[in-house]
């Protein structure tokens, strides 16, 4: 079953926007009466479809059953990658259950933002993650903020992390058996690369621990789907 996130609610009926609508109508098809469901202010609805043909209405026809997700809060900071590259981390951190992704600005990184580009680029990222929310049966949808630089970040809670690969003693695992309380976790990605030895010192003055994630060295789009699946199986009920 298809899932939306609603813009508002007027009584008995949902909003949604354009881009949601043709989806429904002519991407997918529906008929009359057929039956979607609805995310808005993270409940969840089943809803039936009306006027398809023509004006058409979303009827709320009951409130779905929710869990909680036993997950900590997860912001990702990836260095700005080229489209296809960060395509696909915005879409596979959105159904592994990252809460916010910041893009940030590092000494190597290939891909230089223009600032004419910045507000479309965003949409466009935005909307990844909305799609990737709702194929993933989500509630909510991450927060994605523009680039920044490490100086300019907004505060961040919890158990900070920069992924390193010159640290040797500290791993993933000994840090996350060390931190099991812990409700947010921030953690840093590289570029390709990785960070120079001067920037790793930098975030380590700003709250964050080197982690090693083994011996091998991976792609840097490659990093965040290992350690949202490690996160996963770690805080799995």
């Amino acid at each position: 079953m298809q899932r939306y996130f609603a813009k508002t609610k007027e009584q008995d009926y949902f909003l949604l926007n354009e881009d949601d609508i043709y989806h429904i109508k002519t991407v997918m098809r529906m008929n009359e009466h057929d039956k979607i469901q609805v995310v808005y202010e993270n409940n969840v609805y089943l809803c039936c479809l009306e006027n398809v043909k023509t004006n058409l209405k979303i009827h709320i026809e009951n409130q779905l059953k929710t869990y909680e997700d036993s997950m900590p809060k997860i912001t990702l900071l990836i260095p700005l990658l080229k489209e296809q590259k960060m395509d696909l981390i915005l879409q596979k951190a959105t159904e592994l259950g990252v809460n916010m992704i910041i893009s940030i600005e590092t000494e190597r990184s290939i891909i230089k933002q223009k600032e004419e580009n910045t507000a479309k680029k965003l949409e466009r990222w935005r909307r990844i993650c909305k799609e990737a929310s709702e194929q993933s049966y989500r509630i909510d949808i991450p927060t994605v903020l523009p680039i920044h630089k490490p100086k300019e970040l907004p505060f961040l809670e919890g158990l900070k992390l920069i992924c390193s690969t010159t640290e040797k003693q500290k791993n993933i695992h000994f840090l996350l058996n060390s931190e099991k309380t812990c409700d947010r976790i921030n953690v840093v990605v590289g570029p390709e690369g990785g960070f120079s030895q001067k920037e790793e010192q930098m975030w380590n003055q700003m709250g964050f621990q080197s982690v090693s994630l083994g011996n091998r060295i991976m792609r840097v789009e490659t990093v965040p789907i290992y350690l949202l699946s490690i996160f996963n199986f770690y805080y799995m009920e």
